[in-house]
């Protein structure tokens, strides 16, 4: 393949991409499942004129990191703090645990049912089935109200974190003990005082720093941040959100020596660029990681019926526990916050990241298949009929 055509393929995926999301705006589907399918058809073109090609599952875990940092960095950067929405935090961290871990419970009740194998086996592979998708439901909670977007920012952005922080805990101890909840508690403790010192560190470097190229050294030091803390299997997508609540709020801070150490002239204006920056980095990133998984899934996967039957279960199982969860302990309205709960590029990475001798045959990538597409096709159905709710609540004759 020449360099012109490398090129070609990789600004016409970008284009696509584009041209999706103005589609997606349009019917309500999320723009990531038309790149999904796009990957797809593209495999079954490159195998039936017999091109060769590569093996593009390596570069997926790096590309999925990638999109994550910048999605939740973005959706943190519109996130604005203040005393009365102590309320939604705790709103939504609880439902972000909560739905976490009986999702998991009954998950790992389905696949051991269907699989046989150990419990903690099975409780291991339930973990990317069970998380929300914040690369699909921020950008899918765009066309609701303020108060409801922020509560998906939030309960995806946990719930990103959550299921990482649970990963990082089931793969490393295969007992939980008293020890290994030590352990876990101490890692959080270390977290912590790591985003602090990192929040600080870095608004500091932006104000400092006089050269022309600026955000992109301040992006390239978060993933560099995340990556150094992930290898000590810290779950550092904890600093990264705080890192992007901390530049949205820093002006919040009335402290004398804060203002005059790290606040200046034009940072709202800088705020903007680098909020703008990271949108269409991430825009990039999800674009080439969803057609990547597209294009290097088997499809002939979602063929066996038990695959198909397992994701139904799956399926029912995060539609029941949410819809209780909001029904009786939230006690929220139910669209469109029942059917925001899209699995995607987390669940992806998740699973990729499962050492092989934990992983069991059957929950493969056609059941990834099956429940991202499932349930971004119930939330894009969900998003129509609560569109059409608002519309009748509002006219004029209602």
């Amino acid at each position: 393949m020449s360099t012109y055509t490398t090129l070609i393929i990789l600004s016409g995926l970008v284009i696509f991409s584009y041209l999706f999301d103005l589609i997606a705006s349009k019917i309500k589907l999320p723009s990531v499942l038309l790149l999904l399918f796009l990957g797809i058809g593209i495999k079954q073109l490159v195998g039936y004129f017999g091109f060769k090609t590569y093996d593009f599952s390596l570069i997926l875990p790096a590309l999925g990191t990638l999109g994550l940092i910048l999605i939740v960095f973005e959706g943190s950067l519109e996130l604005k703090y203040s005393r009365e929405k102590n309320s939604i935090i705790k709103k939504t961290f609880f439902s972000a645990l909560i739905i976490l871990l009986l999702t998991c419970a009954s998950i790992t009740a389905i696949i051991y049912y269907i699989t046989r194998q150990g419990i903690y086996q099975c409780f291991v592979n339930s973990i990317p089935f069970c998380v929300v998708s914040s690369s699909i439901a921020i950008p899918s909670s765009a066309g609701i109200n303020k108060q409801k977007r922020e509560f998906i920012i939030y309960e995806s952005s946990f719930s990103d974190i959550l299921a990482i922080i649970l990963f990082n805990f089931a793969i490393s101890n295969t007992q939980f003990d008293v020890p290994a909840f030590a352990s876990l508690g101490l890692e959080l403790l270390v977290i912590i005082l790591f985003a602090a010192t990192s929040c600080v560190f870095l608004l500091y470097l932006i104000g400092r720093i006089t050269h022309h190229i600026k955000f992109f050294l301040i992006i390239s030091l978060i993933i560099l941040v995340y990556a150094i803390g992930q290898s000590y299997h810290l779950s550092a997508l904890i600093v990264v959100l705080s890192f992007g609540l901390f530049l949205n709020n820093a002006d919040q801070i009335n402290l004398p020596w804060f203002r005059k150490n790290f606040l200046y002239p034009g940072y709202s204006f800088e705020l903007k660029q680098l909020f703008q920056l990271s949108a269409e980095s991430a825009f990039v990133m999800r674009t080439f990681f969803f057609v990547v998984f597209g294009f290097s899934m088997d499809v002939y996967q979602i063929q066996n019926w038990t695959i198909l039957a397992t994701g139904g279960a799956i399926l029912i199982a995060i539609y029941i526990i949410r819809f209780l969860y909001i029904r009786f302990i939230s006690k929220i309205d139910l669209l469109p916050e029942l059917v925001l709960v899209p699995r995607g590029l987390i669940s992806i990475l998740l699973y990729y990241n499962l050492p092989k001798e934990l992983r069991i045959k059957g929950i493969e990538t056609g059941l990834l298949f099956v429940v991202v597409l499932g349930t971004s096709v119930i939330m894009s159905l969900g998003l129509l009929l609560s569109k059409k709710e608002v519309a009748a609540k509002t006219s004029p004759d209602a």
